[in-house]
This record gives structure tokens, sequence and C-alpha cells, in this order.
């Protein structure tokens, strides 16, 4: 890939990622406000601050957590897009890879800046199509979404998707994967509770696979390997 042209791309992609990153913003945070004014029920500020106290915190560490964790993966263009069309866990991330695995490109190169960026563009356009289809089609579809016999699938998507995801990293190092897996699967047994911060949850397992990972390069290197 030329290199001047490289550069122009990502100077384009980081100027309208953060001009569309501020809009984007501005319209969320502004949306409720706007809202108040034209309908008279502004809210109460201190109770707005109380709450953000309470819950936001919380969340601004998990999303420092998953900016660091997964922009590397996703690259400039693939994370600005991620990042503001939301669902990252469910969809952009999974798609991500999958096309990443398919062309067989590395993370921090030009193919993985490129692929990253098609690939989450495809899945917020698909995203958009379904959900208006699902809009359209909601009344019609309502009773055959409610049914008793297809609640038990639809409570299993997201486990079902990163454990078909998950099986290709872990065959690649079976020994490696098992300890963190085993650790967490304990965890989440002993501590149910912690269902409801797995993104908290990254920092421990995400460590412990780095750690082991560590150690079994500095066996490798000291045998020679």
């Amino acid at each position: 890939m030329d290199k001047k042209a490289y550069d122009s791309y990502m100077k384009t992609t980081h100027r309208l990622g953060r001009l569309v990153s501020v809009i984007t913003l501005i319209l969320l945070v502004g949306a409720p406000f706007a809202i108040g004014a034209l309908l008279g029920a502004m809210p109460d500020l201190g109770a707005v601050a109380r709450g953000f106290l309470s819950v936001g915190l919380v969340w601004t560490v998990s999303s420092v957590v998953e900016f660091l964790v997964y922009t590397p993966m996703l690259g400039a263009g693939g994370s600005y897009l991620a990042f503001i069309t939301g669902n990252l866990i469910n969809m952009k991330i999974p798609c991500a890879m999958n096309a990443k695995e398919l062309v067989d490109a590395k993370s921090g190169t030009a193919e993985n800046e490129v692929i990253s960026t098609l690939s989450i563009a495809t899945s917020s356009l698909v995203t958009i199509l379904v959900l208006a289809l699902g809009v359209l089609l909601l009344l019609p579809l309502q009773p055959v979404l409610q049914s008793p016999v297809l609640a038990p699938a639809f409570g299993n998507v997201v486990p079902a998707l990163f454990g078909a995801m998950a099986y290709k990293y872990y065959r690649k190092a079976p020994l490696l994967s098992l300890a963190p897996l085993t650790v967490m699967v304990l965890l989440f047994i002993l501590v149910p509770s912690l269902t409801s911060s797995t993104s908290f949850m990254i920092i421990p397992s995400g460590a412990l696979a780095i750690g082991l990972s560590y150690l079994a390069y500095r066996k490798q290197k000291g045998a020679g390997i």
C-alpha cells in the first residue's frame, strides 16, 4: 500500500471520526434537555448528577477498559464506527474478528485497518436494515417472538455467539486458555453477582492470560525454542 495515500486516509479518518464523535456526543447528551425544554419538563440536574455518580463512574472505568482492549483490535476507522454505533460485544467485535481471520490480517497493519473498517461499516448497515425490518414486522411477528418455545433460544444468543468465537482461539492454545476459562467459570458460579460486571472481569482474566503467556514465552525462550 502506498504510504502517502495511507497517511492521507488515516488523517481523513481521524478528522471525520473526531467530528462525528463530537456530534454524536452532543446529540446523545443534548436530546433529554431538548425534549425537556420542548415539553416544559426539564430534569432535576441535582438528581441527574447523583444518578451519574452512582452509575456513571462504574461505566466510566468499563469504557476505558473497553477502549484500551478493543481499539488495537479494530484500528482507527473501525473504532470510531464501533463506538459511535454501539453494540460492540454482540455485533461489531465478532464481525471484525471474523473478517480479520478470513483474510489473515494482522493487528496494527494497514490491511487490518481497512478490513476492520469495512466489516464494521457493513455490520452497521445490516443492523440498521434489520432494525427497520423489525420495526415494520414487529406486530405481525409478535406472536412468534413471544412464543415460549423460542424464548430459550433468544436468551442464549450471546453465549452461543461468543462460544463459537472463543473456540477458534481456544483450539490454538488449549492449555493456555484453560486456566483463565476455569477461573472465570468458578468465580461466576461461586459469586453469581459477578455476571452483571462482565466488563470488569476482563481485567483479571486478561491479566491472568497475559501473565501465563509471558511465562510460556520465557519458558520457550529459556529452552531455546
